[in-house]
């Protein structure tokens, strides 16, 4: 753990022992806090997208894992406000789990387009990186591989969920491939990857967003207390 600015930096292990006391010592649901990530990470894309997304086309790239749920939050937050959403999933359905697979069964009930990992994001306005998390290391494999690799050709704006799928949330370190996004909306505590200069080509604006994690886990890792007291989405650096 590191600190700057006030704000406290947490390699992935460390996140991970957050996340765990949140959801065992606090009891505060997975469910829960995706759904304040996934409202956060919507709240982001409409920024991005000028401040409105009625009629604007938003693909979700989801992968398998809690990341992939945040991602599936906000595309229902994105079609509920009046997006055009298509959801891209970096793996096949029968391998998300339970309750990333129970966020896509509610985007299905919706009517939403949901493709498997060889679904186009053509004629998207924004992307929303949401395949890989703060616990994947190594170089990412396919199908994700590709995803990822169409998503840095594609000269479309992309907004990363909690860290660009492929960057090392420890090291700040980019694997191959890694996404380059143009902004990264991490969540609950920053990683102490993004201190890594080299990583901010990769992040681009980095954003931390609430999502209602305890106040003593805060002060656990040194944050400086009442930092959302004005806003649930901060601009950081």
């Amino acid at each position: 753990m590191r600190s700057k600015g006030g704000f406290a930096y947490l390699d992935a292990d460390e996140m991970a022992e957050a996340d765990r006391t949140a959801i065992e010592e606090f009891g505060i649901d997975v469910v829960a806090l995706m759904e304040n990530a996934g409202f956060e990470v919507g709240i982001l894309a409409r920024k991005m997208l000028g401040g409105s997304v009625a009629g604007r086309r938003v693909c979700c790239i989801a992968g398998k894992g809690n990341n992939g749920g945040d991602g599936l939050v906000a595309a229902r937050n994105l079609h509920n406000w009046g997006a055009r959403v298509r959801v891209v999933l970096g793996a096949e359905k029968k391998e998300l789990r339970n309750i990333p697979a129970r966020q896509m069964e509610i985007l299905e009930k919706m009517g939403v387009e949901i493709n498997g990992p060889t679904g186009g994001f053509d004629g998207a306005e924004l992307l929303v990186d949401a395949m890989l998390g703060y616990g994947s290391r190594g170089n990412p494999r396919e199908p994700m591989a590709g995803l990822i690799r169409n998503v840095n050709s594609s000269g479309i704006p992309v907004l990363a969920v909690d860290v660009p799928s492929g960057l090392d949330a420890t090291t700040g370190e980019p694997n191959e491939p890694c996404i380059v996004s143009n902004a990264t909306v991490t969540l609950g505590l920053l990683k102490t990857g993004f201190l890594n200069r080299e990583s901010k080509r990769f992040v681009g604006e980095l954003y931390l967003a609430d999502i209602s994690l305890p106040e003593p886990i805060y002060r656990k890792y040194g944050q400086e207390p009442g930092k959302f007291g004005r806003k649930t989405l901060l601009k950081v650096g």
